[in-house]
């Protein structure tokens, strides 16, 4: 699947962070049973890749690597079954190596030489990364507004209460949010019912 083909699945991409003591297949199975088919897995806990590659046997989940810094990073996610690449930045070693493999690729920009950058890559799908701090959806109106052909995943800071207004732009086709998965969540339930909410969600 093409980057694009994952964006445009559910409007939110749940953002985790996989620590030991969660079963991570009853957290896809309920995420997928909510709506939300598309699972950033985040390379921030030991944890992480163990639980990419069984996320990726669960039926109807499409599970990808989140904080991928760098080409070794890239390689060790595809081997345990990562479908999509997202990145905090955006580095010529890296987008290079995923054009290599042609897996989606969805790199973090933060400015507009960033998105140049990344046009000159043959990249035109990008994460607004810090969307918040980084002056929210006034700053992503303006970054857009030269770059019509250029689509969006704003990620950070993002909320259930917020996130309609980011999917009212016409640039944006989806969202990442921490929200579903908040940090210490166990109960499965709990998860698909704001996954069920995040899957409704609609541009105002």
């Amino acid at each position: 699947m093409k980057i694009e083909d994952i964006m445009r699945l559910a409007p939110v991409i749940p953002v985790l962070v996989i620590e030991e003591d969660i079963d991570p297949v009853a957290l896809a199975e309920a995420l997928v049973e909510g709506g939300l088919p598309v699972i950033e897995v985040t390379l921030r806990t030991a944890a992480a890749l163990d639980a990419i590659r069984a996320m990726a046997r669960v039926p109807g989940a499409i599970v990808g690597a989140g904080t991928v810094r760098d080409e070794a990073q890239l390689a060790r996610s595809l081997d345990v079954g990562a479908r999509f690449i997202v990145s905090p930045g955006l580095t010529h070693p890296l987008a290079l190596a995923a054009r290599d493999t042609e897996v989606a690729f969805l790199p973090g920009i933060a400015t507009a030489s960033d998105i140049l950058r990344g046009l000159d890559l043959g990249l035109s799908h990008f994460k607004f990364f810090p969307a918040e701090a980084m002056g929210g959806l006034a700053t992503l109106q303006a970054l857009a507004a030269p770059f019509p052909e250029v689509r969006f995943c704003p990620t950070g800071g993002i909320r259930g209460d917020s996130a309609a207004q980011w999917l009212g732009h016409p640039s944006v086709l989806c969202v990442g949010g921490s929200w579903i998965v908040p940090p210490g969540e166990r109960d499965m339930a709990a998860v698909t019912e704001r996954a069920r909410a995040a899957a409704a969600l609609r541009a105002p």
